[in-house]
């Protein structure tokens, strides 16, 4: 794919993670996924500069949680969106989220997530930030 937008997704449910990945896939987007923190951050480590978008679970099991990564992924671009998925942890968000991301909270519909990821690359590209 040529001018494509690489996104990473960071979920460690594989069910949630492969419907995810399919309707992001299907909305456009490249996708490559970790299924824990630890390899969400390689993942950012490894191909950063080449990342347009940033879709991570927050609860991941041991390891790093998506809070984590995410801020990791902030330290390396400050300017990546950002979508957080829970279950649980949508009270947290404001204290432990980053500036300019947004949370969708489970279940939720993959569409959901794509839309979510869609309006932050917009508002990014409209504000040259990404």
């Amino acid at each position: 794919m040529t001018n494509s937008v690489l996104l990473l997704l960071a979920e460690d449910e594989p069910l949630i993670l492969l419907s995810t990945q399919d309707v992001l896939e299907a909305g456009g987007y490249e996708v490559l996924t970790a299924d824990t923190g630890d390899a969400a951050i390689a993942v950012l480590d490894e191909r950063s500069a080449d990342l347009r978008g940033l879709i991570t679970d927050v609860r991941m099991g041991s390891g790093p949680d998506g809070w984590t990564v995410a801020r990791h992924a902030r330290e390396l671009n400050p300017h990546l969106p950002i979508v957080y998925a829970t279950g649980d942890s949508a009270a947290d968000w404001p204290i432990h989220g980053v500036p300019k991301s947004l949370l969708v909270q489970k279940p939720y519909a993959p569409a959901q997530v794509l839309t979510a990821i869609s309006t932050l690359l917009t508002e990014a590209d409209t504000n040259g930030a990404a």
